[in-house]
């Protein structure tokens, strides 16, 4: 399996992280993994929202100090 892709949207303000991520999924391959890094506390509402409504897996969801650390993997 590949390494996980680190996608730093940090000190960029809702939607700009979640368009990030998704622009990084378009990229993927089905099993990818990617880790978005966000200041936006909305990340971490917006994120695992996303990613159920288009059936791709939320692997973690962690702040750690003042930065969220959301892993998903692409399903489809």
């Amino acid at each position: 399996m590949s390494e996980t892709t680190v996608i730093d949207a940090c000190n960029t303000f809702c939607p700009g992280p979640l368009m990030e991520l998704i622009g990084f999924m378009k990229r993927a391959d089905v099993g990818d993994e990617l880790e978005l890094l966000s200041t936006d506390q909305g990340s971490a509402t917006d994120v695992p929202a996303w990613i159920a409504k288009v059936g791709h897996e939320m692997i973690s969801s962690e702040k750690v100090g003042d930065i969220w650390h959301l892993k998903v993997r692409k399903m489809k």
